[in-house]
């Protein structure tokens, strides 16, 4: 989808190096997806102690290491 923006030139310098793109669609869409990550993010925060009650997930249980047995 086509666009027109009005960015400054030094923030969008500035951005493209910060995030290593190589051309300003590519600046622009890092910028976008890193807002979008750090929205969710927070509204992952928000719900931190939301449930007193919830039991913890089930974790990956350790298994004893097997030692070779010499035959």
């Amino acid at each position: 989808m086509k666009k027109t923006l009005n960015i400054e030139d030094d923030l969008l310098k500035e951005a493209k190096e910060a995030c290593g793109a190589t051309t300003d669609t590519e600046t622009v869409r890092k910028g976008l997806e890193a807002l979008v990550r750090h929205a969710a993010y927070q509204k992952l925060r928000e719900l931190a102690g939301s449930e007193p009650d919830a039991e913890d997930a089930p974790r990956r249980r350790d298994w004893p290491a097997v030692e070779d047995k010499v035959a």
